[in-house]
């Protein structure tokens, strides 16, 4: 069984720089929004398929489910 701290580590450590808040409570179905750099300038798909790839294989098993929200962090203006 997972855990959303687990969930959080992985995701953090596989992509440098990124910031994520995983939700869920049965080990299973879990909740993901992550912000990181490297997300600018990608489609939508292409962020959600470097998130996923951090968990290859383990989609559709160990972890049933991972419903994602992804984006680049907001610039500030100078």
């Amino acid at each position: 069984m997972a855990t959303s701290e687990e969930l959080k580590q992985r995701i953090e450590t596989a992509i440098p720089g990124s910031s994520a808040q995983v939700t869920g409570d049965d080990g299973h179905h879990f909740e993901a929004v992550v912000v990181a750099p490297q997300f600018e300038g990608m489609s939508r798909i292409a962020q959600h398929r470097l998130v996923y790839d951090v968990f290859e294989g383990e989609l559709g098993g160990r972890i049933h489910a991972l419903s994602l929200q992804t984006k680049a962090p907001a610039r500030t203006s100078s």
